[in-house]
């Protein structure tokens, strides 16, 4: 590495960690703007398009299994973007990106055309996913960016032993069923740990957070900036990186 990229690393890293303190200071605010909740969990009445996810769960669980035998494919979430590095190790966690802060990943919608066509439905979503969990692996305690969003995870591949499977946010812990959603807050502290042999997998969403006027105004700018700097830029890049391999790869094996 030369002075110059090192410079440019050290760079990245005071910017990344000057963002990372000002979302989680903007979250006070956040919650006095919020019209929904700000607990850990929320319940499954708060977006009304719930009920509508969790009955095509099938559906998507069918797109889901084809992409389950190639997990070669799929990249870990680090390799999208290089900030997790610290609690995406290995091949243990990988990502099916279909939105990424509203960014449609056609590629990937194309592959799985049921799962799109509900996902283009949801309003205000930001970003959509297939986030597998390899047995055996921890994700560390960690606090998501910004309370500008809420998540949610559709349980489509669930361990038979589900108690050894578990995400803690603050200090309670709630276990996956398959084709129901848990909804809760990234910014509080969590965890998850799969302590089976089995693969986990859900279906990874981010919302826009209900706001008043003053709430929403607010996170429309916070977000222009965030898609404005490499916390989004990466994964989109990288993301196209991975698929346009993909593609050279499966034409050069046509032509074998």
């Amino acid at each position: 590495m030369t002075v110059l990229d090192r410079l440019r690393a050290i760079r990245r890293r005071l910017v990344h960690d000057v963002g990372k303190r000002l979302l989680r200071a903007a979250g006070a605010f956040q919650a006095r703007h919020s019209k929904i909740p700000t607990t850990p969990f929320l319940g499954n009445d708060t977006f009304p398009w719930i009920g509508r996810i969790e009955a095509d769960w099938r559906v998507i669980r069918a797109e889901l299994e084809p992409l389950l035998r190639r997990p070669e494919d799929i990249p870990s979430f680090h390799q999208l973007s290089p900030d997790q590095q610290r609690i995406s190790r290995g091949d243990n966690w990988k990502t099916y990106a279909f939105y990424v802060m509203t960014h449609r990943v056609d590629e990937n919608c194309a592959a799985c055309p049921a799962t799109a066509r509900l996902l283009d439905t949801l309003p205000h979503l930001q970003n959509a996913w297939f986030s597998i969990l390899a047995p055996r692996y921890h994700i560390p305690p960690h606090h998501g960016p910004t309370r500008a969003f809420v998540r949610c995870h559709l349980g489509l591949v669930v361990p038979r032993d589900r108690e050894q499977c578990w995400l803690r946010v603050a200090d309670q812990i709630r276990h996956w069923d398959e084709g129901r959603c848990l909804l809760f807050d990234d910014t509080y502290e969590h965890e998850v740990r799969n302590d089976t042999d089995e693969v986990r997998v859900v279906l990874f969403l981010d919302f826009d957070r209900p706001m008043d006027a003053i709430g929403t105004w607010f996170n429309r700018v916070l977000l222009r900036l965030i898609r404005a700097s490499h916390y989004f830029k990466d994964p989109i890049r990288n993301l196209a990186l991975w698929n346009r391999r993909l593609r050279r790869e499966a034409q050069q094996a046509t032509f074998e």
